[in-house]
């Protein structure tokens, strides 16, 4: 398998069991990873980031490999896509 295709069947699911993973040292289920899996689970992290996820995080990976940061303002107008609320007055109560 390449890892293309090893990506691409990353489930949401077993992404967040590896992003659990590469970001405490240790499975869900408390289980501590080898430095071998500790290496290859933060790779397959970004590569799943890279080339599956739409992340609004700050910093991801883009598909060359590099680290790309959302500025200040895209982060301000995402959240205020993400957050919008429902606003009334006392007169529609």
């Amino acid at each position: 398998m390449n890892v293309e295709s090893l990506v691409q069947n990353i489930t949401p699911e077993l992404f967040q069991r590896l992003q659990y993973g590469a970001s405490t040292g240790k499975w869900p289920d408390g289980t501590p990873l080898s430095e071998a899996q500790k290496e290859q689970t933060v790779q397959l992290v970004m590569l799943y980031q890279a080339k599956v996820a739409k992340s609004n995080e700050q910093f991801t990976i883009n598909e060359n490999g590099e680290m790309v940061q959302k500025s200040k303002r895209e982060l301000q107008q995402e959240f205020a896509q993400d957050n919008e609320i429902a606003r009334f007055s006392e007169n529609d109560l």
